[in-house]
């Protein structure tokens, strides 16, 4: 979850916009979550005839709209600059009409917005969703346009592959986190609080999240969300922290995992934070929003979630600068464990029920930038336009492409150039410890798991062990035992 974040995880839902029809030949409200492809593919570059459908007399394409996911109003430089490859792709494709949307992908809501036939030709989803999307045919499979495309074999495996289900492709990777904690080093310091160790454990994370923590004046030790399946999402790193799983696989049948000793551990974790540390803030009912905003406003010392939207939103909406903050790992649950972080990224899916030439368009569309030199050139005008503007850009911590890459190594070269690009610790990269989320109906967990969390947090005398138990309990009957394992 963020997230694109995103997270963010990554990982999220901020504004939404009414969408007007976008299949069998009509359109919709959409936008491009920042991939594209120009150029330099050989989709792209066919002429701009090819794809869209021909007209009677076979020499004007016919007209074509699609619906893209368009940047929300909060992400002033994301929109000139999806403005602008909107520009350039029009330039390619005349015949191509493009309908923006600042939409978020919304799992309680794709249903209704598929069945009333108003979703986007081209949206934007998290990691989670490949195969509930896929499943309930909510995802077009584009594995022919896919691999007709010249740098199919180029993507990140680590993320693409979270959308290749059964050898058939059903989306394309944009972005990806490893879920991780932003400090407040400033925080820290005014607090006479050392800066711990990125080769920390929950115990660092308990010691200064309780020694930086100062109720009287609104502070808190660290923000863990409350609220929104994003609650639940935060929970689970501590999960797999501890060594545990969400569920398995067993004869066919998903079996919940995640009442066991490490989940209680987990629990037990964020039960010390509230009541035992006073940690966390006095109004604990966050989302990811409210967490990070807390975070860029000083009012947090700690925030989880995928690093670049913690960091993106303090440096260029809370004034902060480099030096006062630090990018950490998830900590270790004891010392010389792992540091995991739930794995997760931003992702378009193309709406099923468009025509097939505006699928094509819509994949011409979400590629147009991806490997491309206009794709360099236009990474390099945002980042010199963020410069301009006093801001700083902030890479993704995965990226679509390889970074040891031919590719990738140009866009670490200009991001070498610029005093205002973002740069991640290569010591805390190294311990960064990716696992992927469940892959059966893992936002129906994360929600039961909020539940869970809200009571924790409420009352200091819950029975954690039967609470963990009848959550996975609930979760087992109500979500995991309708599924049918292939």
């Amino acid at each position: 979850m963020k997230t694109t974040g995103k997270v963010m995880l990554c990982f999220l839902v901020l504004s939404l916009a009414l969408l007007t029809a976008c299949g069998s030949g009509g359109s919709g409200d959409g936008g491009s979550g920042g991939g594209g492809n120009s150029g330099g593919n050989s989709t792209a570059n066919d002429s701009a005839g090819n794809g869209g459908g021909q007209s009677g007399t076979g020499d004007v394409p016919e007209k074509v709209t699609i619906s893209i996911y368009y940047p929300t109003p909060d992400r002033v430089e994301d929109r000139a600059l999806e403005d602008d490859k909107i520009r350039r792709f029009q330039e390619m494709y005349p015949h191509v009409e493009i309908i923006k949307s600042d939409w978020q992908y919304d799992p309680n809501e794709i249903g209704i917005r598929m069945g009333a036939n108003e979703a986007p030709t081209l949206f934007n989803t998290y990691a989670t969703e490949g195969k509930f999307l896929m499943e309930r045919g909510w995802a077009a499979d584009i594995t022919e346009f896919f691999n007709e495309w010249e740098y199919h074999d180029q993507m990140n495996p680590i993320l693409q592959n979270q959308f290749i289900i059964d050898g058939k492709v059903y989306g394309l990777a944009q972005r990806g986190y490893v879920v991780a904690t932003v400090v407040n080093k400033k925080m820290l310091n005014e607090a006479g609080v050392d800066v711990p160790p990125f080769n920390w454990t929950w115990d660092d994370m308990y010691n200064t999240a309780q020694a930086v923590a100062d109720p009287a004046k609104g502070l808190s030790g660290i923000a863990l969300m409350g609220k929104g399946n994003e609650a639940g999402w935060n929970w689970t790193n501590f999960l797999f922290e501890a060594g545990g799983e969400i569920q398995k696989i067993d004869n066919g049948k998903v079996i919940a995992t995640f009442h066991s000793e490490a989940g209680l551990e987990a629990l037990k974790f964020y039960h010390r934070l509230r009541w035992e540390a006073n940690a966390i803030p006095q109004d604990w009912a966050l989302g990811w929003g409210d967490a990070v905003g807390a975070f860029a406003q000083g009012r947090t010392a700690m925030v989880i979630a995928g690093a670049d939207g913690p960091v993106d939103q303090a440096l260029n909406q809370g004034g902060m600068s480099p030096d006062d903050i630090e990018v950490f790992p998830m900590p270790a649950y004891r010392p010389g464990g792992k540091h995991t972080g739930v794995l997760g990224g931003d992702f378009l899916v193309i709406n099923p029920n468009a025509t097939r030439a505006e699928q094509e368009m819509a994949f011409k569309y979400a590629v147009f930038d991806y490997f491309s030199d206009k794709g360099l050139e236009s990474l390099e005008a945002s980042i010199q336009e963020r410069k301009q503007s006093n801001k700083y850009f902030i890479p993704p911590v995965i990226e679509y492409f390889n970074m040891d890459s031919e590719y990738g190594q140009k866009v670490k070269a200009i991001y070498e150039k610029y005093d205002n690009v973002y740069q991640y610790k290569s010591e805390v990269l190294n311990l960064l410890d990716g696992k992927p989320e469940a892959q059966f109906n893992t936002q129906d967990y994360y929600a039961a798991m909020t539940n869970a969390i809200q009571e924790v947090f409420s009352n200091k005398d819950a029975d954690l062990e039967k609470l963990l138990k009848e959550t996975a309990e609930f979760v087992q009957a109500n979500v995991f035992d309708s599924i049918q394992v292939q």
